[in-house]
């Protein structure tokens, strides 16, 4: 058996096995030659959402050139040159990442395609790179970034609306509505809140998760995808989904997002009862989880009947697993979680990992919305990032940006 720690802190202690810890090692190493050629090929340009053919080409938006920094998964291309830098040091990543500040910096200035919640996942980034760099250019960027999200936030409702202009009179299918997703963006108003003293990002997060815990977390344990509110009362409306199979099912990715996303608000706010709600919804995700530990997309499919998989699913649900993990009391809880994120990545990295090539992503068989057929049985941003976030935490006990990180522990690191 073997264990492996980062050095100093809090030292987080992942058993696997010899099998297992060769094949993270190696899925590691080859995962961050290949983002070696991204950062060659790609420089300060962004890919599409989801490969195509296996291929990520130049992302392509109305009104914008080619590569053009738009769209809500950027910061996961950027994220993982930090991370990636992290990793190994190489200072081709870092410069990599270094070269997309520039377009993130104009987008909060100019608010270009920022009508929605996505701001920690495209600004959490910034925050890592305030830690490793110490440059008070990411900590002014990303709090920038947090205002953005807080003015989101709408208090007769108690909720930060997920997407479209707020207050938009011809939008009636956004307005007030709330998806599971948003649980993952809601750090970046606790990191605000501790950055600056200012209680009301931290309320704005708090709200909302009471109101997602009462209002997308079923009794089972499982989740819907998203509520409509009344912007006056706060009276729940209606249950919908975009992404999943139906409204009263149980998307894969956002089950993922759920657990990953209460148990990193479990640290702000430990007095909401986040964590075992956490521990409810992976409970329901693990008891419809394939052998191989890859999602089917929806839970509420069976699996057995040959439904399309969605690692990008299972890649942010062993971030989410460990995460729990961490937090839980030693014990059998805690260590099923943890050897069952490790079954999970096993799994991702013997059977979804892709072969290396120009433009190829790091994780196949990824779904991006299965309904609207988008980026179905391909790579996509999201599913890389978080499956290098996985190898990470087991090869090198990384911690979320959120809890402190690697990079609190490299800060002014040399480049």
């Amino acid at each position: 058996m073997i264990t492996i720690s980062h050095h100093g802190g809090n030292v987080i202690n992942t058993p696997v096995n010899a099998i297992q810890s060769r094949l993270f090692q190696d899925a590691q190493a080859a995962a961050l030659d290949q983002l070696e050629r991204h950062a060659v090929g790609y420089g300060a340009d962004f890919p599409d959402d989801t490969a195509t053919d296996g291929v990520y080409r130049p992302r392509r938006a109305p009104g914008f050139p080619e590569g053009a920094n738009v769209g809500w998964t950027t910061g996961f291309w950027t994220g993982m040159g930090w991370l990636a830098h992290e990793l190994s040091g190489r200072s081709v990543f870092r410069q990599w990442a270094q070269s997309h500040h520039p377009s993130f910096a104009s987008r909060v200035a100019l608010h270009t395609d920022l009508d929605h919640h996505d701001l920690g996942f495209l600004y959490g980034p910034s925050v890592a790179a305030f830690g490793i760099t110490g440059e008070g250019r990411h900590r002014e960027l990303a709090l920038g970034a947090a205002q953005v999200l807080a003015r989101r936030f709408l208090p007769a409702a108690g909720v930060i609306q997920a997407w479209g202009r707020i207050g938009d009179r011809s939008d009636q299918r956004d307005q007030g509505r709330i998806i599971i997703d948003t649980l993952m963006n809601l750090p970046l108003l606790h990191w605000a809140s501790a950055q600056t003293g200012d209680a009301r990002y931290g309320d704005a997060a708090r709200s909302h998760l009471a109101r997602t815990l009462a209002l997308l977390l079923r009794p089972d344990g499982s989740s819907a995808h998203s509520c409509h509110i009344d912007l006056h009362t706060g009276e729940a409306l209606r249950i919908s989904t975009v992404q999943g199979h139906g409204s009263d099912s149980c998307w894969a990715r956002g089950q993922a997002w759920g657990v990953y996303g209460l148990a990193l608000n479990h640290r702000h706010a430990p007095e909401q009862g986040a964590l075992d709600a956490a521990c409810r919804m992976a409970d329901h995700l693990l008891a419809h989880l394939p052998e191989d530990g890859v999602c089917q997309w929806d839970l509420a499919l069976d699996w057995r009947g040959g439904e399309q998989r969605d690692s990008s699913a299972s890649a942010i649900a062993v971030c989410g697993l460990l995460e729990l993990a961490e937090q839980l009391p030693p014990g059998a809880h805690s260590r099923h979680y943890r050897e069952t994120a490790l079954h999970m990545l096993q799994g991702l990295a013997a059977g979804c990992a892709a072969p290396p090539g120009p433009g190829r992503g790091l994780l196949l068989h990824g779904v991006y919305s299965f309904p609207e057929g988008r980026g179905v049985d391909e790579a996509n941003l999201w599913g890389d990032y978080y499956y290098l976030e996985a190898l990470a935490r087991v090869n090198a006990g990384w911690r979320s940006y959120w809890s402190g990180g690697m990079a609190a522990q490299s800060r002014h690191a040399a480049a």
